[in-house]
């Protein structure tokens, strides 16, 4: 008997299915889908940023880009919900933009919905979304889908990992990890909280590939300010870190840091701005760490400057590329001042990162990356091999579905959830429809799966 693919791709009350549109072959752009019982559930919608000089098929140029949610929003009256399992930009950034094309309840933790409101006012989109909080590690029924929200640690307050379970079956979504014993930010990783996952039978597990070539275990958070501290105390000029706006813990050691060493910490750039603010909306900004104002800074002696900069990935927009050409209104960089790059380069950039730094040397400014410092300035927040190895062992799904990473770091997972005793491992990439229930295949391209433009 030959079996086909549903010509209107309806999942039955015996089905269970998971459907990429974003962030499956590629990191960033997540939009993925979940279908059961007529009905689907989105987990996150986020964007990814265009750049000229990396190779993609993608024809669209525009700055910011989403994926394209043709399919779900021609079926918007069986979209039962949105859930937003953090306030990165690649879950986050393309919902005040593509909610319009949805209209249904967006489902996220207090952290995430503060980011989505403050979207939202900046926008002036999407004014009427219903958001419905949900306490981190709490619980919530969308539709014919059961939510278990579990806390796990990422490089963002309120990481949430999901247990989505159905009549048809139940899968656990690890969104973006990492095991973290001393984050800066939330409680550390526990173990027992996934361990408990192995008696309920879990048919699938969409796990975040992204470190998944890299072997051992990432570093923790505290680590990070350890080396970061390590660095500044030594200096007695200027000092820039530049890295992710949204790694608030990563900011957090920064406060400490200028505290210890008698600097001023000032952030430049509006979204580092913007994270700071709702991390204080939040309580998640300690009462202990000030700010000046960045309009100071130029006054103050060089050993007393601490500046947290946006633009790590040379953007020519940012506070970094405006530092390093003078044309930043707060402050001139001056011989001998030091920026050092709390971030990872990310691949692709490296043309960009090398232009800026060329241009911080004209200015006779020294650099330091992450990848040439004798000290650790920067962690990732996503797992390496050993993290994905133990959970595997601790969740023991049927079925292993690799996704947020290139081809090659999605082989690289599978054959990690091989060795850990997955039975299954379905790899794949954006459109491709994986039926994890009732009989386990994959069928490629079953959905046409593109990038739209979105203005930002």
């Amino acid at each position: 008997m030959t079996v086909r693919l549903p010509a209107d791709l309806l999942p039955g009350p015996n089905d269970l299915w998971f459907l990429p549109l974003g962030g499956c072959g590629e990191i960033g752009m997540n939009l993925n889908l979940y279908g059961h019982d007529s009905r689907w559930l989105m987990v996150d919608c986020g964007v990814t940023f265009y750049n000229p000089l990396q190779p993609t098929a993608s024809p669209i140029t525009a700055e910011v880009q989403a994926a394209d949610p043709t399919f779900i929003a021609k079926r918007k009256e069986l979209l039962a919900g949105i859930i937003i399992t953090h306030a990165h930009e690649d879950h986050i950034g393309a919902l005040p933009f593509l909610w319009p094309r949805f209209g249904c309840p967006v489902y996220c933790t207090p952290f995430a919905a503060e980011i989505l409101r403050r979207k939202i006012a900046n926008s002036g989109l999407s004014q009427d979304m219903p958001i419905i909080e949900i306490p981190p590690g709490g619980t919530c029924n969308i539709g014919p889908f059961s939510i278990n929200w579990l806390n796990i640690t990422h490089s963002i307050p309120e990481p949430q990992a999901l247990l989505i379970s159905t009549a048809a079956g139940k899968v656990f979504h690890t969104a973006d990890w990492k095991i973290d014993k001393a984050p800066m930010t939330g409680r550390p990783f526990k173990p027992q909280v996934f361990k408990r996952l192995a008696g309920q039978d879990i048919t699938a597990m969409v796990c975040d590939s992204t470190n998944a070539l890299k072997p051992g275990f990432s570093e923790s958070e505290t680590a990070c300010y350890q080396g970061l501290y390590q660095v500044i105390s030594a200096e007695k000029q200027r000092v820039v870190v530049s890295g992710f706006s949204s790694n608030i813990g990563r900011l957090i050691s920064l406060g400490h840091i200028a505290r210890r060493t008698g600097r001023y910490l000032a952030l430049f750039g509006r979204a580092m701005e913007n994270m700071v603010g709702a991390a204080r909306a939040c309580g998640y900004w300690p009462d202990d760490i000030p700010l000046i104002e960045p309009s100071h800074v130029g006054y103050l002696p060089a050993n007393e400057v601490l500046v947290v900069a946006t633009g790590s990935q040379g953007e020519s927009r940012a506070a970094l590329s405006r530092l390093a050409q003078h044309r930043h209104p707060h402050l001139l960089l001056e011989e001998n001042d030091l920026v050092l790059f709390s971030a990872i380069l990310i691949p692709g950039n490296e043309m960009l990162v090398s232009r800026l730094i060329a241009q911080l040397n004209m200015l006779k400014v020294r650099t330091l990356q992450s990848a040439d410092s004798a000290e650790l300035i920067h962690v990732s927040g996503h797992p390496n091999q050993g993290e994905l190895d133990l959970l595997y062992r601790y969740v023991q799904p049927a079925i292993a579905v690799p996704v947020h990473g290139e081809a090659a770091h999605i082989q690289a997972n599978a054959g990690v959830a091989r060795a850990a005793g997955v039975p299954q491992q379905f790899t794949g990439q954006n459109g491709d429809l994986f039926v994890l229930a009732p009989q386990p295949r994959v069928w490629p391209q079953a959905v046409t799966a593109g990038r739209i433009a979105v203005e930002h």
